[in-house]
């Protein structure tokens, strides 16, 4: 045992004698110095006086300003116990190397110009006022560790001195204005404008599988012959279809006028919309299962249809008009997906869902007028359409369960858990698939009929897909499906255990992790969600479990603030997002310190693991990162 002691004494000794010359050399830089002076040097009591607090900068240094955004550390002035008013002359704006990020800097010397009030109770004689100073100096490669000075000054006290009232020097920044203190607005990202393609290309697609719909299908030979009898086909079709544009997005307007696009996004988790959502799209089903027929009122339907015999432009609109809604019995389920993924969205997004959806629609009779000769290559209509209702009628069951289970999730009932919803799905599926094997008997299915190909096919990757559902009701991940299933109970993220899927989160408990992050010397994470947030729910399972982003969650305190529930905590996690990120969009991340000073923002889901990784290890200036 000596020994071992004997030969630990050198290493130890070495080890000291890094520390020791790392501090020494850490303290030997000083690249910034400050004074504290004033253009006054006697005051009475009571007056207002301008302090002059001078930063003086080595070459290649720089200082940054008290207004510069995240993730710099902004530079702090106190007089006493209390923040100083500081007016800043203008900074340089421009891209810093050793942030890797915009910030607002000094070079060389810059000059703060503070107003001092001389206590109404001041002795008469010598005054010391002390001004402390917190910032970060940086050069092009490196930063500092966080830097707090004490600058001095000595006033004369004299009742009989004479002062001019304090007034802002030109052209310097008054940073006690609102105007600095606000929260910027995050910019539109290259992932929310990609989401936003996707969407519109997806409501496209939705628009030409509607065609295939037994109440759309059969109408296009006589749709198109009308047009090819009339002159001026094509632009007969062009009307035509600008008729079923406008009637789908006429719901869009809709829909964004009645709530505006803030109530949009909230319309995404309110229980009333889900359950109304549920109540729909549980009436569509049964009517494809062949429960009973949705109809329009036939009166509405023979005064369009009587206009539209009048010809010309006006009559082939309406004709648009009423064919968009007597079709609406087997298109409103496609209608109903994309007005409820839009309520998760902002701005204008209904009215472009429905402009695209309708485009996908109108599309294939625009092309057949065009190019008539591809009429014939058509296939007949027939059982194969009744097969694609039933099919339609079990998906929309499948979807009633999901809006179903985004009420659940907002009143947190947690009747419909993570188990109950996937065998639900797997039932529902499964009888879609046995259905088009022929094994249950509904509409569109005869006896002893032949089994084709493309239905042997269509009902194997249905009964695929139920049963890859399977092993998700006993706790496996399901990947992307995880983003529209319940998460799994007992504190799991997609089948891993708690312990096993990184830092615990702390839920609606904003200032116990501020002061847990004090406690520990931590920067906290701050993740708004939601219960019924899909795009939430796929970070939460398939991003924070992987090992990289719980290795750089290590040195943070991670804590959930749920905004959509109608609890008390939602309505208070809906301000402090509000107030301090200017933003209701969920999810939206950020790192900031324990005296809630933003380090870094992230504002929308990434499947890109590295982007997400190198907001994690942003750290404040002069602290040292995971990198290096």
């Amino acid at each position: 045992m000596k020994d071992v002691a004997r030969s630990q004494k050198p290493v130890a000794r070495i080890a000291a004698l890094i520390v020791l010359s790392s501090a020494a050399c850490f303290g030997a830089l000083n690249p910034v110095s400050w004074t504290l002076s004033s253009g006054v040097s006697k005051a009475a009591p009571g007056a207002m006086i301008p302090l002059r607090l001078t930063a003086k900068i080595d070459d290649g240094w720089h200082i940054y300003s008290v207004t510069t955004p995240p993730p710099t550390i902004p530079l702090k002035v106190s007089l006493g116990d209390a923040p100083a008013h500081v007016f800043q002359p203008a900074p340089e704006k421009k891209y810093d190397d050793a942030l890797a990020a915009n910030a607002e800097f000094y070079e060389k010397e810059a000059t703060f110009v503070i107003p001092y009030e001389v206590k109404k109770d001041a002795a008469a004689g010598p005054l010391e006022i002390a001004a402390q100073v917190r910032y970060a100096v940086c050069d092009s490669k490196r930063c500092l560790p966080p830097k707090t000075k004490e600058a001095t000054f000595i006033l004369t006290v004299d009742a009989t001195a004479s002062a001019a009232p304090f007034t802002a020097p030109a052209g310097y920044i008054d940073t006690a204005a609102p105007a600095a203190s606000a929260a910027p607005k995050p910019a539109a990202t290259k992932a929310q404008a990609g989401g936003m393609g996707v969407f519109l290309l997806t409501a496209f697609g939705l628009g030409l599988a509607a065609i295939f719909t037994p109440c759309v299908f059969p109408m296009i030979p006589i749709t198109v012959s009308f047009f090819l009898n009339d002159r001026g086909g094509i632009r007969q079709a062009i009307v035509f279809s600008l008729g079923i544009i406008v009637l789908f997005c006429a719901l869009g307007f809709g829909v964004t006028a009645a709530v505006g696009p803030f109530g949009v996004v909230q319309l995404a988790s309110n229980p009333w919309v889900n359950g109304f959502i549920a109540l729909v799209f549980g009436a569509f089903a049964v009517s494809l299962l062949g429960a009973f027929e949705i109809t329009l009122p036939s009166s509405l339907l023979t005064k369009l249809d009587a206009a539209s015999r009048r010809g010309g432009y006006l009559g082939t609109l309406l004709m648009g008009l009423t064919f968009a809604l007597t079709s609406f019995a087997c298109v409103g389920p496609f209608v109903g997906s994309l007005l409820a993924a839009s309520v998760q969205l902002k701005g204008l997004q209904p009215v472009l869902g429905m402009a695209s959806f309708a485009t996908g629609l109108a599309f294939p009779f625009f092309f057949l007028a065009a190019f008539p000769g591809y009429l014939k290559k058509l296939p007949r209509s027939g059982g194969w359409l009744a097969r694609v209702k039933t099919v339609m009628g079990f998906a929309l069951l499948a979807m009633m369960l999901k809006y179903a289970s985004n009420i659940d999730q907002v009143l947190q009932l947690n009747w419909l858990t993570r188990e109950r919803f996937l065998a639900g799905w797997f039932v529902l599926f499964a009888m879609a698939g046995l259905y088009l094997l022929g094994l249950l008997r509904l509409e569109g299915v005869e006896p002893g009929e032949t089994l084709g190909i493309s239905r042997l096919l269509t009902a194997s990757a249905i009964l695929i897909f139920a049963f890859s559902l399977l092993p998700g009701m006993f706790g496996a991940p399901l990947g992307e499906l995880d983003a529209f299933v319940p998460a799994a109970s007992g504190g799991a993220i997609g089948g891993r255990a708690a312990a096993d899927a990184g830092p615990e989160w702390m839920k609606n408990q904003y200032r116990e992790a501020l002061d847990r992050a004090r406690r520990e010397n931590k920067l906290v994470l701050v993740s708004f969600t939601g219960y019924a947030c899909t795009n939430c729910h796929w970070m939460k399972a398939n991003m924070f479990p992987k090992p990289e982003i719980q290795a750089a969650m290590k040195d943070l305190v991670p804590v959930e603030l749920y905004t959509d529930g109608t609890d008390a905590a939602s309505e208070v996690n809906q301000k402090v997002q509000d107030e301090k990120f200017a933003t209701v969009a969920i999810p939206f991340y950020a790192i900031i310190d324990p005296d809630e000073k933003v380090i870094a923002s992230f504002d929308h889901r990434t499947t890109d693991t590295a982007e997400f990784l190198g907001f994690l290890k942003t750290r404040p200036p002069g602290t040292l990162q995971s990198s290096l």
